[in-house]
């Protein structure tokens, strides 16, 4: 009989979300007639834009074309796409990027889990704690956790986000192989200066370690002085990647399409000491174990840097953000502690009492029919937290704070 890889059998029997979605649909079987209102999984409701339709149609039309059909694309994307993205997401930041440095893909959680296959499976990670659980889950499956204990695993080291540091990770006081950042961040929706942002890049270059940069939600950022790329800061380009995605910034969640950005100048060492290019080994993977993006789904992505696909699309994040600024102003006319919806479509709520977030997830599920995403579900220092997002309707989200505030009697 083959053998299976035990590394899987470590992880938690279920997902998250998936945990979320029974629960609630539990509640759903016994009140059928009671309407909930999700503020918990991240997916966004606004549909898409225009010129992004437009682009769609477009593109299906000529795939009903023998002169202008495509087939198989390039595993690194589209000429077209890679260019615009340099163009428009880069260069204003003065950041020069060449094309080959750009990796188009079917959305940065894919790349975010499989980046660590071209890095030595013994290698220790660090992470920001509470964080995006897809990071620990995707290096547990190559065995490089190590083992989970007491709520931990051991081969990784966490570095605490609170209140009592403004959610600001601490550098380590020892050598770290890889250390994944999320900015502006989910779950907590909080955001990291430049100043901050050079300490970690700094390390990594002391170090010679690698940060696995994820912006996917940098569309978000409104003070002008949080960085939206890692690469703002000198010396990145030698010790970082950076993962993007269109599902939040362009309302991709059900088109799939974000890139990676590996630089010529990223390298890793063989245990002989020889330094080797990590941007031709991720290419020669991508070449291997993915088919590209959808031609479709490329041409709906080079549609969001138009002139009028740039105003549609920071209309709709403005919608979003209506949503994250006037929840976070109800909770704290509530007495709640509330963080992020400033800078990210999330919300990082302390829960009222030190009540567990599991708990706090049912009590609000089943007293104002509300769903949320329990905030110790993204790591041991999010107990005590709930995540909300502010991906609703205006009326729902309205609706929400509406019924939370009957349900704690306020």
């Amino acid at each position: 009989m083959a053998l299976v890889n035990e590394h899987f059998l470590k992880l938690a029997n279920n997902y998250l979300f998936a945990d979320i979605a029974k629960k609630v649909n539990a509640y759903k079987i016994a009140h059928p007639k009671q309407r909930v209102i999700s503020l918990g999984i991240g997916d966004v409701t606004q549909p898409l834009c225009p010129a992004v339709i437009k682009a769609m149609h477009k593109a299906v039309d000529e795939m009903a074309e023998q002169a202008s059909f495509r087939g198989y694309g390039p595993e690194r994307g589209y000429d077209f796409l890679r260019e615009a993205i340099i163009k428009n997401d880069f260069l204003p930041r003065g950041i020069h990027l060449d094309a080959n440095e750009v990796f188009v893909n079917d959305g940065a959680k894919s790349d975010t889990g499989n980046i660590q296959e071209i890095l030595r499976w013994d290698n220790n990670i660090g992470v920001t704690d509470p964080i995006y659980p897809v990071y620990i889950d995707s290096n547990v499956m190559i065995g490089r956790a190590g083992v989970f204990e007491n709520g931990k695993w051991s081969n990784v080291t966490y570095m605490p986000c609170d209140e009592s540091d403004e959610f600001i990770p601490q550098i380590p006081d020892h050598r770290v192989d890889m250390i994944y950042l999320c900015y502006p961040n989910n779950p907590t929706g909080t955001v990291i200066s430049k100043e901050e942002l050079r300490k970690w890049v700094n390390y990594a270059i002391k170090n010679e370690s690698i940060i696995l940069y994820d912006a996917a939600y940098e569309a978000y950022i409104t003070d002008p002085d949080i960085p939206h790329s890692i690469y703002e800061i000198r010396g990145a380009r030698k010790v970082a990647i950076e993962f993007h995605s269109y599902s939040k910034t362009a309302g991709f969640t059900g088109v799939r399409c974000g890139y990676t950005i590996v630089p010529k100048e990223l390298k890793a060492k063989t245990l002989a000491g020889e330094e080797v290019a990590l941007n031709p080994i991720w290419d020669r993977r991508q070449c291997t174990k993915f088919n590209g993006t959808s031609y479709i789904s490329q041409r709906a992505a080079e549609a969001i840097y138009t002139p009028e696909g740039k105003e549609q699309v920071k209309a709709t994040i403005n919608y979003y953000m209506e949503n994250a600024h006037f929840m976070r102003a109800e909770l704290q006319k509530l007495g709640l502690r509330v963080y992020g919806g400033e800078n990210a479509p999330y919300l990082w709520v302390k829960t009222p009492n030190n009540t567990p977030s599991w708990k706090f997830f049912e009590e609000m599920l089943y007293g104002a029919s509300v769903v949320c995403t329990p905030g110790v579900g993204f790591g041991p220092s999010g107990e005590g937290y709930i995540r909300l997002t502010a991906f609703g309707e205006h009326e729902d989200c309205k609706e929400a704070m509406e019924r939370i505030a009957k349900w704690l009697g306020k």
